[in-house]
């Protein structure tokens, strides 16, 4: 291994490497191709659509009014410049790990491990967050169906006036028995479930503009820019399907052509549906009662209609869909850390897979503890933050991969090329820079905790161990 040499931060691994390895799928090894474009579309689309529609309004509207329709579009269009630039990234390499093994070819080894830890962040975090929304609409459902309530205690995490969240370890470990039983079910019980979840936010827009208010919309911006670039930073994780898609490279048919379609298909679909249900939300409810409000879609269609069965079928949508969003989460969570694992940098407990379920078990079961833990003990509002946070470096890191990898290796086969280079990668990195700036001082604090923390384990056990070093 020899001394420690700076250089070795920088230390890149060849692409055709990176293809490689993710094209090797020995009988008891390597991760399977099962996964066809419908089902990586819904795999995107799952792990989207939910977190910043059934979750997030309660907190992106206070801070931005109606206007947070405007904030749903500035996301939109920094994951759209983001997803055009994956896309390429994903057709070139098309592999497990997402941004990842991205950096690792064109940025070098230990931005590649600070990026998988950013990402390691986004998905834990992220599950944890969509979790602790998850008793929110149980509770409703239960009072539709039988007027009761779980108690806050264990309804709700600690600072929300609970003590322990159990829907959200319930949930987690509905998702660990899944995946536990193998991708190809999972991804295909996902599947179903986008279908069902998609058709319910449909009749939730219908009924939501048949009690459209225009003055609901007025004042339209009472926060002004600020806010709608306070409430787009919160909600950028709502678009984590992006990478959720990327992080199914070792297992997609078809790679180069699919990865790209999946990715942009994926984006289209959660785009519209946003805006729409955005603004059918802000125009059927004054923006100031949104603050505070559990279950808030649910409640907007009591109100509007009187009906308790229209807020049960959203209920019953919501809970589907914080389902499948959890699940397809702890999927990408578990791929990243294989291959982190894959290339020496995590210990080889991650890339353990089991031979009759082709599915990495004790990674998985690592993943869903230390998600249900965060779920059950930490408020909505800050794991919200620090999944913005994480989300967006790593597509700034992927945007500024692209860049590299076409003045480095311009020749490299690529399924896909991003349209107008170089200004959409440019444009991606700048407004994942606008929306970062927009986070409040606390998520800073915590991330830059956690960056410590990784640099501590890349410092003390990975530049030794990582197979570029031992090669």
């Amino acid at each position: 291994m020899g001394q420690f040499r700076a250089a070795d931060l920088l230390r890149r691994k060849p692409v055709g490497q990176v293809v490689a390895e993710g094209g090797e799928h020995l009988p008891d090894e390597g991760l399977h191709r099962s996964i066809g474009l419908f089902q990586l579309t819904m795999l995107g689309v799952g792990a989207t659509i939910g977190t910043g529609i059934f979750v997030a309004l309660t907190t992106a509207v206070p801070a931005a009014g109606p206007a947070v329709v405007v904030s749903f579009v500035i996301a939109g269009i920094t994951a759209a410049l983001t997803a055009l630039c994956y896309a390429e990234l994903a057709s070139t390499i098309p592999v497990s790990g997402s941004s990842y093994s991205y950096a690792y070819a064109t940025l070098g080894e230990f931005v590649a491990f600070l990026v998988g830890a950013c990402l390691l962040l986004e998905y834990a975090v992220s599950a944890s967050a969509i979790a602790v929304g998850w008793g929110q609409y149980l509770n409703e459902m239960f009072s539709d169906l039988i007027g009761w309530r779980m108690p806050d205690a264990i309804a709700k995490a600690p600072g929300a006036g609970g003590v322990f969240n159990l829907p959200a370890v319930v949930l987690v470990g509905a998702c660990l028995i899944l995946l536990l039983r193998g991708v190809k079910e999972s991804v295909t019980v996902n599947a179903v479930l986008v279908v069902l979840k998609l058709l319910v936010l449909l009749f939730f827009v219908v009924i939501a503009f048949s009690g459209f208010q225009a003055h609901n919309l007025t004042p339209f911006a009472p926060m002004g820019v600020a806010g709608i670039g306070a409430a787009a930073s919160s909600i950028f994780f709502s678009y984590i399907g992006i990478d959720a898609v990327s992080t199914a490279g070792d297992e997609v048919k078809d790679p180069r052509r699919t990865l790209p379609l999946g990715i942009i298909l994926s984006l289209l679909i959660v785009t519209g549906v946003y805006i729409l249900v955005a603004l059918a939300a802000v125009g059927a409810q004054p923006w100031t009662a949104f603050a505070g409000q559990e279950a808030g879609l649910a409640v907007i269609l009591r109100n509007l209609t009187g009906q308790a069965w229209t807020s049960l079928i959203l209920c019953v949508g919501a809970i589907i869909s914080i389902f499948s969003i959890t699940l397809v989460v702890m999927y990408g969570q578990t791929r990243i850390l294989y291959a982190m694992s894959r290339d020496g940098l995590l210990p080889k407990v991650f890339q353990r897979v089991n031979p009759k379920t082709q599915s990495p078990d004790l990674n998985t079961w690592i993943v869903a503890a230390f998600i249900a833990l965060l779920a059950a003990f930490v408020p909505l509002d800050t794991l919200v933050n620090l999944t913005s946070m994480g989300t967006l470096i790593a597509f700034a890191i992927v945007s500024l991969g692209v860049i590299l990898l076409r003045r480095t290796q311009p020749d490299l086969p690529r399924g896909y090329r991003v349209p107008l280079y170089p200004v959409v990668p440019v444009l991606s990195v700048g407004f994942c820079g606008y929306l970062i700036y927009g986070l409040p001082l606390d998520t800073w604090i915590l991330f830059a905790a956690w960056g410590a923390a990784a640099c501590a384990i890349y410092f003390g056990y990975s530049v030794r161990k990582s197979k570029l070093a031992t090669a």
